[in-house]
């Protein structure tokens, strides 16, 4: 099996990001990520945090941008990130008004090709990340995830799946991989536990999801990086996404 790059979600570090903005990329880098996927910047200019990246020997794979936030300012985002040399921008969610009825999915699903071909334009590769919500409700017969991919050429939007989120909702993350070989560049890869109904996010290896059949679907689907997250952390953020590489490497995942 192939291996997938290794990235880090810095939501997951949304705390410590908040209080030493590049003291945390730092430790990034020193728990041995290649990449980072960004959900803001710190404040700094692309040109600053770019040459801070490359000082640590970090990629900047891409990050997350919301829809509202692409749309009103598309071209300053893709500046932005090309200045990182990021290959990617992704949209991480969506409001509810973006998906209440199906007129309003619609209406997303041609947004979201207007964006794409804009990325596409200037050499970004365009994604939608999911949560659970989108395996949940319809679309004209359809599942909405596959609804709005299949509403969007493959060439203007391609799948960050959150794979965890998939598993939650009651779904096969493996499906879904195999199901969007050669268009699912990105993977989220988290872990869960639902004990007494609540769902929580936990370190890898210490849920209930087949992370290494995911990983092993991954690598034959063509994915590029697999991405650590995860959305609340038990232990210090830091030690947390720590376990979690050195889990990883136990797997010869990395």
């Amino acid at each position: 099996m192939s291996k997938a790059k290794v990235g880090l979600q810095m939501y997951t570090l949304r705390d410590e990001t908040a209080k030493d903005f590049l003291g945390t990329l730092r430790e990034v880098a020193k728990l041995g990520y290649q990449g980072v996927e960004f959900a803001g910047y710190g404040g700094m200019p692309a040109a600053d945090l770019r040459a801070e990246l490359d000082g640590l020997g970090l990629v900047s794979l891409g990050s997350h941008v919301p829809l509202d936030r692409m749309l009103e300012a598309a071209e300053e985002e893709i500046e932005f990130n090309l200045t990182l040399g990021s290959k990617y921008l992704i949209v991480p969610w969506l409001n509810e008004n973006r998906y209440a009825d199906e007129a309003a999915i619609r209406e997303t699903i041609k947004d979201l090709e207007s964006i794409g071909k804009k990325c596409a334009e200037r050499g970004l590769v365009f994604c939608y990340h999911n949560h659970s919500f989108e395996l949940e409700k319809s679309v004209g017969g359809q599942v909405m995830l596959d609804a709005i991919f299949s509403g969007v050429s493959p060439e203007y939007l391609s799948v960050e799946l959150d794979a965890c989120w998939v598993h939650n909702a009651g779904a096969n993350p493996i499906a879904y991989i195999e199901k969007y070989s050669g268009r699912i560049p990105l993977v989220h890869f988290k872990d869960l536990n639902r004990e007494g109904g609540n769902v929580q996010t936990v370190e890898l290896g210490r849920g209930e999801v087949d992370l290494i059949g995911i990983a092993k679907a991954a690598s034959e689907a063509g994915t590029e990086w697999l991405i650590v997250e995860q959305d609340n952390c038990q232990s210090p953020p830091l030690v947390s996404v720590g376990n979690s590489i050195e889990w990883m490497r136990q797997q010869g995942l990395r």
